[in-house]
């Protein structure tokens, strides 16, 4: 019988089945997102690399996301790290607010990564700072 791949190890697969020219560069986000809180775990969700807190939380409605912290998205060919509830994030210059909710920031190569890797880190610490326990 076949052993279930762990969530991470399903991550790992698909990082690695992505275009290589995308594959670095969300390798690079993965490592920055998990590094910044032992409290941020990793798993497949909307068929992309997602990440969320797996610390306690205060009883909520599932429909709400409270758990997600970011997904890293290919759109067109382009990265974009989605916040489902991202629009809770002090810094407005991170990335744009979107109307629903979310805030989406676009990484155009991996040079943009590093540049963003600190206020991306700032932004999850931020996030993990508002959860409601």
């Amino acid at each position: 019988m076949a052993q279930k791949l762990s969530d991470a190890e399903l991550v790992t697969a698909h990082i690695q089945a992505l275009d290589p020219k995308n594959t670095e560069i969300i390798a690079f986000l993965r490592q920055a997102i998990l590094g910044t809180d032992p409290q941020i775990g990793e798993q497949i969700k909307w068929n992309s690399p997602a990440f969320y807190y797996n610390g306690e939380m205060k009883p909520f409605d599932p429909k709400e996301y409270k758990r997600d912290i970011v997904v890293v998205n290919l759109h067109r060919g382009n990265i974009l790290l989605v916040f489902p509830t991202g629009a809770k994030i002090d810094d407005k210059a991170f990335g744009k607010n979107t109307p629903d909710g979310r805030k989406i920031v676009e990484i155009l190569s991996l040079e943009d990564a590093k540049a963003k890797q600190q206020k991306l880190q700032t932004a999850l610490k931020d996030w993990i700072a508002k959860v409601e326990v």
